[in-house]
C-alpha cells in the first residue's frame, strides 16, 4: 500500500522507535502512549483489519502472537498482566487501516475500556 502509514514505517520511509522485528512482524513504541508500556505490533504484510485476515495470513498472525508474548515478557508484563487491543473500522476507533495490535501494560487497566 503506497499511502499506508504502517507500511512506510516497516519500509523505513518513516522513523519509529523499534522494539522488535522479525521476518513477519514489526513492533514499535506508540507515539501517543496510553500506558507506561504501549507498543504497536504489526504484520509486515498489509492486511487492512482483523476482519480481513485469511488462511494464507496464518504465518503472520502466529508470528504476531509470538512477538506479543516475547515483548510482554521482555517488559516484565507477563507477571502482572497486560492488554491487547485491535480495532476494526472507524466506529471502533481504527485510524490506521493496517492490522495492528496495541500492547498496553505497566499500570492498572480499567474495564470497560470506553
Amino acid at each position: 500500500m503506497n499511502d499506508c502509514l504502517f507500511c512506510k514505517i516497516i519500509s523505513g520511509d518513516i522513523d519509529s522507535d523499534k522494539v522488535y522485528e522479525d521476518q513477519y512482524v514489526y513492533a514499535f513504541n506508540d507515539i501517543n502512549p496510553q500506558a507506561p508500556v504501549h507498543i504497536l505490533i504489526i504484520p509486515k504484510k498489509h492486511i487492512e483489519s482483523i476482519h480481513d485476515v485469511s488462511g494464507s495470513d496464518k504465518p503472520y498472525i502466529d508470528a504476531v502472537i509470538s512477538a506479543i508474548q516475547k515483548i510482554a515478557s521482555d517488559n516484565g508484563l507477563d507477571r502482572d498482566g497486560y492488554r491487547i487491543v485491535t480495532n476494526h473500522g472507524k466506529r471502533a476507533g481504527q485510524s490506521v487501516f493496517h492490522l495492528h495490535f496495541h500492547l498496553l501494560g505497566g499500570r492498572d487497566l480499567q474495564w470497560p475500556p470506553g
